[in-house]
């Protein structure tokens, strides 16, 4: 499949540079997205890296080679996404290099809809795992929860090989239609090898709920956006992303929360941890439209920097154009403190068993906020087991 006009927007749309705002703290120089080839992936590769078990319903699992699905439960849609779903493109177009670029080339798709009023009592689950060394993998998915209805939705990105070298370029829309409740996990934990490129974008209706989980362990660099539209009165969202960041890791985390009916909720709080040399930038924004009145908005970051070496860049903002509004953000930015530090090594605790209980309670208040158990556990397992033993 090719889509001529975002082949065309791709081609014409040059790689992003620190000069452009939106990247000013994130060079992908040594990066050619033309440099990995779409090489024929073993389809019978997974990976073991896999940071969640769960008792799901449905499950997909993606490789460069294609989609395997495995079960689906019924008054569920769960199938290859068709290049003809009037849906399509509706959030994430082609404006943009790297949604052009999976606008252009991708063929590995997947389609979820969850049929009005249907209630799932387990999460659906979707493993998208590069296998290819060199290679790059196009990744789609479009939900949409119909009136009513409400479940889980878990993606997990992983890598065959704990050095694979490649490059992952992930669009998804979601579409929450009128008094649904979506929960969605997304989890990114690729080799330290591969550049990772997402454009995640929600539509929340009247009285419908989003709540999303964003997880960043893996990576070499990249950007993932994140955008909710509070299209409907009543409609909430709610983003809680935990990441940690070690060795040469960079990552970025582009926010965006546009409020465009009245009486719309959305809150947003990422937390990241820092090691050695890693680098984060989170810049965020909250836009109220002028027909948006009584909303209430909220978006903060807070990092916690583990060696004088890691670096934090905070880029907060606001765009308010109705005067009947709440709007808030915080970021802050700090070190272990040596006090708690010392504390913990003198109740027999070593120097990283005391570091990974700081880390711990760093993250404890967005842990909280994850309602799925096994998700929770397994995030917070997760962020402990990047200290070192030692």
């Amino acid at each position: 499949m090719s889509n001529a006009a975002a082949r065309e927007a791709y081609s014409a749309l040059p790689l992003p540079t620190t000069n452009d705002e939106a990247w000013r703290f994130t060079d992908l120089k040594g990066f050619d997205p033309e440099s990995f080839g779409a090489t024929v992936a073993d389809p019978g590769a997974r990976s073991d890296q896999a940071m969640l078990d769960l008792d799901v319903s449905g499950v997909a699992q993606v490789t460069e080679a294609g989609i395997e699905i495995v079960n689906a439960p019924e008054g569920v849609t769960f199938e290859l996404l068709d290049e003809n779903n009037p849906r399509l493109y509706e959030l994430v177009g082609w404006n943009e290099k790297f949604a052009a670029h999976n606008a252009a080339v991708w063929t590995h798709g997947l389609f979820v809809r969850v049929a009005k009023g249907v209630v799932l009592e387990k999460p659906l689950y979707v493993r998208i795992t590069n296998t290819v060394d060199g290679g790059s993998l196009f990744w789609r998915l479009l939900v949409v929860a119909e009136e009513g209805s409400r479940f889980t939705l878990i993606e997990e990105y992983v890598s065959a090989r704990p050095d694979l070298h490649g490059y992952s370029n992930a669009v998804v829309e979601l579409f929450v239609e009128q008094a649904a409740k979506l929960e969605y996990v997304s989890i990114q934990n690729l080799s330290q090898e591969t550049w990772h490129f997402a454009n995640h974008h929600a539509r929340v209706e009247r009285d419908a709920e989003l709540d999303w989980v964003a997880g960043g362990f893996g990576a070499k660099k990249g950007k993932i956006r994140i955008q909710n539209d509070l299209s409907g009165p009543g409609a909430t969202s709610r983003v809680t992303g935990a990441y940690f960041a070690d060795g040469e890791q960079h990552m970025d985390y582009d926010t965006f929360q546009e409020h465009i009916a009245p009486s719309t909720e959305s809150d947003f709080a990422f937390k990241g941890a820092l090691r050695e040399s890693a680098r984060s930038v989170w810049r965020g924004m909250i836009r109220v439209e002028p027909d948006a009145q009584k909303t209430n908005a909220y978006q903060e970051n807070r990092n916690l920097l583990l060696s004088s070496e890691a670096h934090a860049d905070s880029i907060p903002g606001l765009e308010i154009m109705a005067n009947d509004v709440r709007c808030t953000h915080g970021a802050t930015l700090g070190k272990v403190n040596r006090e708690e530090l010392f504390y913990g090594m003198s109740r027999g605790l070593s120097r990283a068993e005391a570091e990974r209980l700081i880390v711990r309670g760093f993250f404890q208040d967005v842990l909280d906020r994850i309602e799925l158990e096994p998700v929770r556990e397994a995030l917070g397992a997760a962020l402990e087991a990047r200290i070192p033993q030692g």
